[in-house]
């Protein structure tokens, strides 16, 4: 990938993934599409879905890095059970399926990326972005896990290109992974489940955007956990 000037990048990537694990619909997909060539920031929001498969999403993800040149790339994903935008702060060089992706593949305790660090940080503001959901009345929190299914692995894979390809200290692209809950109308076929609106889910993807773009320092405000 060309390196480039951050005033020559103008676009945010945005990924969802198709369904898995016997949903009919993916969230991630069903709220990301809703943006794709909007304009945000002087940014083109370009949207691209991703297969839920151990490494076909990466081929995927970095052949859209290397067409549209990003500045900011979020992935999204589903994470059923959570109630809350999970802003992800760190991935692991890990795969440890619990159950198969759709291509029937289910690795076990495999690294990811052979020579690669033990784990990534995200490379995005992520506190900002945590003030920014909580104060829009969005619920939001910052979470120490992207499990190990095909999320981590994307997410691990992402900022593993990033800091190959620009170095971990460079901003003219930052990167990192966003979990969001059902929507209604999966949580009704899971007894007790949270959810969460498509409305919702898509404001929430605006304002990540809009403050995972800025160039102030990121805040220092409590969103750790106990456990």
């Amino acid at each position: 990938m060309t390196k480039q000037t951050k005033t020559e990048l103008k676009t945010v990537l945005l990924t969802g993934f198709e369904p898995f694990g016997g949903e009919s619909i993916n969230p991630s997909w069903q709220a990301v599409k809703q943006l794709h060539g909007q304009s945000i920031n002087d940014h083109q929001v370009e949207c691209v879905e991703l297969p839920c498969e151990f490494g076909r999403s990466l081929e995927h993800l970095y052949q859209a890095i290397e067409k549209h040149q990003p500045s900011l790339v979020l992935c999204i994903g589903q994470a059923g059970g959570r109630s809350h935008i999970s802003i992800e702060r760190v991935a692991i060089n890990i795969d440890d399926a619990r159950i198969a992706d759709n291509a029937g593949n289910q690795p076990v305790d495999n690294t990811i990326i052979d020579d690669a660090p033990a784990a990534y940080f995200a490379k995005l503001p992520i506190k900002t972005m945590f003030k920014g959901l909580k104060e829009a009345g969005i619920p939001a929190e910052v979470s120490n896990t992207a499990g190990t299914y095909v999320c981590n692995h994307v997410m691990f894979g992402l900022l593993h290109y990033i800091a190959r390809h620009f170095g971990e200290n460079d901003e003219s692209i930052r990167g990192g992974f966003i979990h969001i809950p059902f929507l209604p109308e999966q949580a009704a076929h899971h007894n007790g489940a949270p959810s969460m609106s498509q409305t919702t889910v898509v404001d929430a993807l605006k304002l990540l955007i809009k403050n995972g773009l800025s160039s102030d320092p990121d805040l220092k405000v409590a969103a750790g956990t106990t456990h």
